[in-house]
């Protein structure tokens, strides 16, 4: 039986990330899970240490995580948000994030669009430099966003404050059911730890024989505003 290609570039079934984690479904470098605490695997709906709901939403609906240490993502140049330098700074780690997702897509737009947000839940700031690194779980396998291009610049996210990138996706028109898309994960630049999110935007993706058309793609942190 023939199998139908997906529209973005490829399915990055067994590439992508090496390594992907929610929350509380959070993957070691062994590959061991080290916890249960997203919105499809929480029992409790208790709130963890950064008073985020354990079931991985925040109190206005949107999907959220808060997930630990390592390196995806690229680096970039220019004056950054809130105060402090590259040099006397420490990166954000992936513990002290909170992570959300919401639909950020406006009407008459060519492309649909998931706007991600970081929120500093530490105590002290920390810094972000380039690009996060952003698969969509799907029925037929993960799928690696493509970076845009645009520079990225460092931002230096003072404890309380959040910080947004857009994620861009084609709209399904086909009149089928296309690629159905079941999850986000996430990991913050610089970072091996993910987390793993519901996904907030259109069910599924479009699907052609020859695998053309427009690729799943994110921005660098700071290119989107909050909410879209």
């Amino acid at each position: 039986m023939r199998v139908h290609k997906l529209t973005i570039a490829a399915l990055a079934v067994a590439a992508g990330l090496s390594l992907t984690a929610c929350q509380g479904d959070s993957d070691n470098a062994d590959g061991q899970s080290t916890g249960s605490s997203n919105s499809s695997s929480s029992s409790n709906g208790g709130k963890d240490s950064g008073g985020t709901d354990t079931d991985g939403k925040s109190a206005d609906g949107e999907n959220t995580a808060v997930g630990g240490g390592g390196s995806d993502g690229g680096s970039g140049s220019g004056s950054g948000k809130g105060s402090g330098t590259d040099s006397e700074t420490a990166k954000c780690l992936t513990d002290h994030l909170e992570v959300t997702a919401a639909d950020g897509t406006v009407g008459g737009d060519q492309e649909e669009t998931v706007v991600v947000g970081f929120k500093n839940a530490g105590a002290k700031d920390c810094l972000l430099k380039g690009y996060a690194g952003v698969d969509l779980k799907t029925n037929y396998g993960r799928v690696s966003a493509e970076r845009t291009g645009q520079e990225a610049d460092p931002v230096v996210l003072k404890s309380g404050e959040d910080v947004f990138f857009g994620v861009t996706y084609p709209k399904n028109d086909s009149g089928g059911s296309g690629v159905r898309v079941e999850g986000l994960v996430v990991t913050p630049p610089n970072e091996t730890k993910s987390v793993t999110l519901d996904w907030p935007g259109k069910a599924s993706l479009p699907v052609t024989e020859d695998g053309s058309g427009t690729p799943v793609r994110v921005g660098p942190i700071g290119s989107a505003g909050q909410g879209g």
